[in-house]
C-alpha cells in the first residue's frame, strides 16, 4: 500500500519477476511528476531554438531535469557550448554523492552494472530508492524503477516538444515547479529521524546551489 511518498514492500524475498514489478511500482509516483516536468522542459528548449529530435536526444543522453532546463536557458542566451558543458557537468556533480548512497544500499551486482545504475541515479530515484520501506535492494529493483522513470521523462520531453506554442507560459511555469514539489514530496517522509540521510540531502543542494547561483551572475 502506498503511505505517503512510501511504497511499502514487505516480502523481501521476491522472486525476479516480483523484484521488477515492485520497481515498476516504485517508480509510478516519479513518473508522475516526470511526464508534466518533461513537458515543461520540451516547451522551452523548443523556445530556446533546438528542433524536436535535439530536445529529446538531450533528455535521453543528459537525463537531468535541472540540468537540462538550465542549458536550455543558456542557449536561449546565446551562450558558448563549452560554458554551458561545464555549468551542467558542475550542476550533477551532486548525482555522485547520491549515487554512492545508492550503492551502499545495493545488495549485490558488480562493478560494471552498479556503472551502468549510476546513469539512473535522479534526485527522485534515489529518494524513492533510499526511503523505501523493506524494498528489495538489489540490481533489478532499482533497474526496473530506473527505466521506468527514463522513458516516462522522455515521454514528457517529446510531448512538450511538440506541443509547442499550445501550452500558455503560466502552465508551462507551472509544470516546471513541479518537478521541485514532487521530489519534496517523495523526500519529507523519510527525512523524519533518519539525520544521515537529511545531511544528504543538505550536501547535494548546495551542490546544486553554488553552481546555479554562480551561472545566474555571469550571465
Amino acid at each position: 500500500r502506498l503511505v505517503g511518498s512510501e511504497m511499502c514492500i514487505r516480502d523481501r524475498n521476491m522472486t525476479k519477476k516480483e523484484e521488477w514489478l515492485a520497481g515498476t511500482r516504485s517508480a509510478v509516483p516519479i513518473m508522475l511528476g516526470y511526464v508534466p516536468v518533461g513537458i515543461a522542459y520540451g516547451v522551452m528548449a523548443r523556445q530556446a531554438g533546438l528542433n524536436t529530435w535535439q530536445t529529446v536526444l538531450m533528455s535521453l543522453t543528459v537525463y537531468g531535469g535541472a540540468s537540462e532546463m538550465m542549458a536550455a536557458g543558456m542557449v536561449a542566451q546565446g551562450a558558448a557550448v563549452l560554458t554551458i558543458v561545464l555549468t551542467t557537468f558542475i550542476l550533477n556533480l551532486r548525482h555522485i554523492i547520491m549515487s554512492t548512497c545508492v550503492f551502499n544500499q545495493m545488495q549485490g551486482g558488480r562493478l560494471p552494472v552498479r556503472m551502468l545504475a549510476a546513469f539512473g541515479v535522479t534526485d527522485e530515484t534515489c529518494a524513492v530508492y533510499t526511503t523505501t520501506a523493506n524494498a528489495p535492494r538489489t540490481p533489478r529493483y532499482f533497474f526496473s524503477m530506473a527505466f521506468c522513470s527514463y522513458l516516462s521523462w522522455a515521454l514528457g520531453s517529446w510531448l512538450g516538444a511538440i506541443a509547442t506554442g499550445l501550452l500558455p507560459p503560466l502552465i508551462t511555469a507551472a509544470l516546471g515547479i513541479s518537478l521541485y514539489a514532487m521530489f519534496i514530496g517523495l523526500l519529507m517522509p523519510g527525512l523524519h529521524g533518519n539525520g544521515r540521510l537529511a545531511a544528504l540531502v543538505v550536501l547535494t543542494a548546495l551542490c546544486n546551489t553554488v553552481p546555479v547561483s554562480y551561472t545566474h551572475l555571469t550571465l
